[in-house]
C-alpha cells in the first residue's frame, strides 16, 4: 500500500500546523535532518518519528495516518475503519 500523500508532505504540513521552525526540533533533530527529511530525502526510524511527534505534541499514528489519507476526510474513514478492523482479526482470543 502506497502512501497517497507521502510522509515527508505530512511532517511538514503538521509542522507548519504547529507553527515550529525547523529548528524547533534542534533537541531531537538538525534542521539539515528536518529538511531532508521533508523534501523526502531521508525516511526517519520509527523512534526518531517518535521523538519528532513528541515535539509537535501528536501521536506518531496522527502523522503515519496523515501521510496515508492526505486531508480527505472520506479516505480518513475508510483508512481508520481498515485499522480498527485489522487490529481487531489479531487480537488474540481466549480458547
Amino acid at each position: 500500500m502506497a502512501a497517497a500523500y507521502s510522509l515527508a508532505k505530512a511532517l511538514k504540513t503538521v509542522r507548519k500546523a504547529r507553527g515550529l521552525s525547523q529548528e524547533a526540533f534542534s533537541d531531537v533533530s538538525s534542521r539539515t535532518y528536518m529538511s531532508t527529511l521533508e523534501r523526502d530525502l531521508k525516511s526517519p526510524t520509527i523512534s526518531k518519528l517518535a521523538e519528532l511527534c513528541e515535539v509537535m505534541e501528536v501521536h506518531p499514528l496522527t502523522l503515519l495516518t496523515l501521510a496515508y489519507a492526505g486531508e480527505s476526510t472520506q479516505q480518513l474513514d475508510e483508512l481508520l475503519e481498515q485499522v480498527r478492523q485489522e487490529i481487531e482479526g489479531l487480537r488474540i482470543r481466549p480458547d
